[in-house]
């Protein structure tokens, strides 16, 4: 199916009130993470759905969509090339990873970066060498210090924690909110299968950092310990 049909697809699916809604929700006002960003109002079953229906798009339609200006269209490119990533022989994931880092500038949302990046960058990855990571780590863009983060995800559920850790140490006190989240959540992720690990970590650095990190970490933990570093932070 052609890139035409594909964009008339995703405009046959938009909703109205989430047009409305979403760029409230993904913070598009000036000064905001997502400022200037544009939607369509289409909701994530019915991308999911388009992108079944045009999994054989090209690379190069995929890279066309990833500088589009609407959201959706950049998002439906990530799902296309995730799903594809899912099946591919070792060449075909190569290319599909070569392609997401040529067009990192697209992946510049949250959801776009939470949908895609531990699959492709980290799928890519948990073979190789990560030093790629610790530049985009120490960037000045919020997307890229948020895709080294999530990329780990892929690690995490290998129960390989080095890098995850090696990472949160250097993002620990990130000025951003969603760096927050998002290094809190992988420490979570990380105590699901270690806990020694994480509490490592926070016994480090519980009192200093953010408190919505903190929270996030320490989210499943027993009410007892929650207390312990909740009192590290408060005292």
């Amino acid at each position: 199916m052609s890139l035409t049909s594909l964009k008339r697809r995703l405009r046959e699916c938009v909703n109205e009130e989430k047009r409305d809604f979403f760029p409230k929700f993904f913070k598009t006002g000036k000064g905001e993470y997502g400022e200037g960003d544009c939607f369509l109002g289409v909701i994530m079953p019915d991308i999911r759905a388009i992108a079944q229906e045009h999994r054989d798009l090209s690379p190069e339609d995929c890279k066309k969509l990833l500088a589009s200006k609407w959201h959706e269209e950049r998002l439906l490119s990530l799902v296309i090339l995730v799903n594809r990533f899912k099946k591919a022989d070792e060449a075909t994931r190569k290319g599909i990873y070569d392609l997401y880092l040529e067009c990192i500038a697209g992946v510049n949302g949250w959801d776009l970066v939470d949908v895609s990046v531990h699959v492709i960058v980290g799928g890519w990855l948990v073979d190789k060498s990560r030093k790629s990571l610790y530049p985009m780590a120490r960037s000045k863009n919020l997307w890229k210090r948020r895709i080294a983060m999530i990329a780990t995800f892929h690690f995490i559920r290998n129960n390989d924690f080095k890098d995850a850790m090696a990472l949160a140490e250097i993002l620990v006190n990130d000025s951003e909110d969603l760096m927050h989240k998002a290094v809190g959540w992988m420490l979570r992720e990380v105590g699901k299968r270690d806990m020694d690990v994480e509490c490592a970590f926070l016994d480090r650095h519980a009192a200093t950092m953010p408190r919505t990190m903190l929270r996030y970490a320490i989210e499943k933990f027993p009410e007892g310990d929650r207390q312990v570093y909740l009192k590290a932070k408060n005292g």
